[in-house]
């Protein structure tokens, strides 16, 4: 809806105007970024290997506030030292190797080129 201001007051209503636009687009992009990390765990649960059930069920994401904002770990709550070990693959005791499981890279990068177009969205739209 349009405002008629004067002169003297168009800095007062540009900067009003600017700061609800980042409020709202800040709101925006914390909505997204918390749906974009329980989206990301779920697909990690689906893709991590199946014969360790107790594994997969534990995946998991800590939220973190810092003065840039919003960050969500993805992080495996009680088998975190085995995520790597897994992901990459490891050398046997007795010799050999084990091959390597990727689950948490490739759903990762996806979720990260999702998350980018939906910020992109937010922005243009303006929360």
């Amino acid at each position: 809806m349009a405002k008629i201001v004067g002169v003297n007051q168009l800095a007062d209503e540009l900067t009003r105007t600017m700061k609800k636009y980042n409020d709202d687009v800040k709101r925006g992009i914390e909505k997204e970024t918390k749906k974009r990390a329980k989206v990301t765990v779920d697909e990690v649960k689906e893709k991590a290997p199946k014969d360790r059930p107790e594994y997969y069920k534990y995946f998991t994401r800590s939220k973190r506030t810092t003065s840039d904002g919003l960050s969500y770990t993805i992080w495996n709550k009680k088998y975190y030292n085995l995520i790597h070990l897994l992901e990459f693959g490891h050398a046997k005791v007795g010799g050999g190797r084990v091959k390597a499981q990727p689950h948490m890279k490739p759903v990762g990068d996806k979720n990260i080129k999702e998350y980018e177009k939906e910020i992109i969205k937010i922005i243009k739209r303006g929360g």
